[in-house]
């Protein structure tokens, strides 16, 4: 077999609807939007959420609270949750995210004293409680505000 005799499986593929090619054809004169109306016309149809003239479910509701869209979000990491590393190791954002403990670093990383660390680590993260200052020094690491 070769590449230009490649060919999709039988049935899998449909021939596209030639639409406006005469009434013989089927699909002729109105190509299958029947007779005016708002879906006949071109750009046709009612937007998601339209419910007929009547008041929309979005907007009878009431509105509550506020989305700052300017707030730093941090990524929240317990001290316990870094015991995966070796000891002496350099922790960093790309060593988290290969590791697994985080997926993404949205604003930054924020590390939390919740837990244990047993392991003498050089933690770098952008900010630390106070508690995981004390645990991480603690243990014989350091912390690096990056």
């Amino acid at each position: 077999m070769k590449l230009h005799e490649l060919k999709p499986a039988f049935g899998s593929t449909t021939a596209p609807k030639r639409l406006g090619r005469g009434i013989g054809s089927g699909l002729g004169k109105t190509s299958g939007k029947g007779h005016k109306g708002a879906k006949a016309r071109s750009g046709g149809g009612k937007r998601p959420g339209f419910e007929g003239g009547q008041m929309p479910l979005t907007m009878r509701l009431p509105k509550r609270g506020f989305t700052n869209k300017w707030a730093t979000e941090y990524v929240a990491i317990n001290v316990d949750a870094l015991n995966v590393f070796e000891d002496g190791s350099v922790v960093g954002p790309v060593e988290l995210i290969q590791a697994g403990i985080i997926k993404k670093i949205e604003d930054g990383i924020k590390i939390l004293g919740n837990g244990e660390l047993t392991k003498k680590l050089t933690v770098q993260a952008m900010k630390f409680s106070a508690s995981a200052k004390e645990k991480i020094e603690a243990a014989g690491g350091n912390c690096e505000v990056i």
